[in-house]
């Protein structure tokens, strides 16, 4: 698989959509596809092309690939487009209880602040896929969202989600309605504002420089009806040591993926296998004990890079020389299996999301 020009595409983004963020519960999936069913989607629907069965759903203590969450808020973007605030929607549903042994910690935080900064310092626990920061501010606590490294197909539904299910966890957390002295969005004035508006309970501004909620000190300083240091001292253990051993697990998957995005990449298993130190067979075997295998692998990295060079403007004649298909019928049949779109369809849809962002 030959790599594509990295003039013509942000190659660090992609890099980053295909690195998986981190490994996480099933909770957040389970959420989404509850979500989708709301909206007439069947559990497949909602599933496609992540990997994820509908029957594993059901044992909540199961862990998936960020991937393959990402593959499932995709597939509720572009089948659920027509429904407004559908970000919104699924970020109401989080409650700290769906994190597990961190929730608990979060519960029993002395005080918002010091909630914010646990689940900051163990962001990789949680089910975000912005990256956060908090900043202190004279008027209180201003907590901002990064999402560069979030594809722009599913970006805004995946910004109002984690805005509004931290939020929604604060409010779980202080046992009141609490208002945010202010929200800012970078993309523009969505048709919903007011819904957004209305759920915050404060000014919501767009088109902003940065996705941002800011928390006034009379709020952010004020002790939690549940805080107990003993307990969060515990939690953070046992937090620490789950981070640990979650890093600590080398995903050969991953590193399949890694070596499939390096310039003048091979598609080849054997040549893959050999760089990598074991035999084709003994790679076929490792893949298949994480649920995927070698072409799976292949699909998602040239659907990655397919999507990214698309959404740069790119025709589908380059995009497939650039990915190696001989003909562009053949990238147009891929595509298609990958999507449920033709690329020219994608590439037009997502110029439409280019202007109302």
């Amino acid at each position: 698989m030959r790599s594509p020009d990295k003039n013509l595409i942000v190659s660090a983004t992609v890099t980053d959509i295909l690195r998986s963020w981190n490994v996480r519960g099933i909770a957040s999936v389970h959420l989404l596809v509850s979500l989708g069913a709301e909206h007439g989607l069947s559990a497949r629907d909602c599933l496609h092309g992540s990997g994820i069965s509908v029957e594993s759903l059901e044992d909540l203590s199961r862990e998936v690939e960020a991937s393959q969450e990402l593959t499932v808020v995709r597939n509720l973007s572009r089948l659920l487009a027509h429904v407004p605030a559908i970000g919104l929607e699924a970020g109401q549903r989080y409650r700290s209880h769906g994190y597990g042994i961190m929730g608990y910690a979060l519960l029993s935080s002395r005080s918002l602040r010091s909630a914010l900064d646990f689940a900051i310092r163990y962001l990789d626990l949680t089910f975000a896929f912005n990256r956060y920061r908090s900043e202190t501010l004279p008027e209180g606590l201003r907590v901002v969202l990064d999402d560069s490294a979030i594809p722009e197909d599913c970006r805004q539904f995946l910004v109002e989600r984690d805005v509004t299910s931290t939020v929604a966890i604060m409010r779980q957390l202080i046992l009141k309605p609490l208002p945010v002295q202010r929200v800012s969005f970078r993309f523009a004035r969505p048709s919903y504002a007011e819904r957004l508006e209305e759920f915050f309970r404060g000014p919501v501004f767009f088109g902003e420089t940065a996705h941002a909620i800011v928390v006034s000190t009379q709020w952010v300083d004020q002790p939690l009806p549940q805080g107990d240091e003993p307990t969060v001292r515990l939690c953070e253990e046992q937090c620490r040591d789950l981070l640990d051993g979650r890093r600590a697990r080398t995903r050969i998957s991953e590193r399949v993926r890694q070596r499939l995005l390096r310039p003048q990449s091979t598609a080849k298993m054997d040549e893959v296998a050999a760089e990598l130190g074991m035999a084709p067979r003994t790679l076929h075997r490792l893949l298949d004990s994480e649920g995927t295998s070698f072409r799976q692998l292949v699909d998602e990295v040239r659907r990655a890079l397919a999507e990214e060079m698309l959404s740069h403007r790119m025709t589908v004649e380059e995009v497939a020389e650039r990915l190696g298909y001989s003909e562009a019928s053949s990238l147009f049949h891929a595509f298609k299996r990958w999507t449920g779109v033709s690329p020219r369809q994608y590439r037009r849809q997502a110029g439409v999301r280019g202007l109302k962002s």
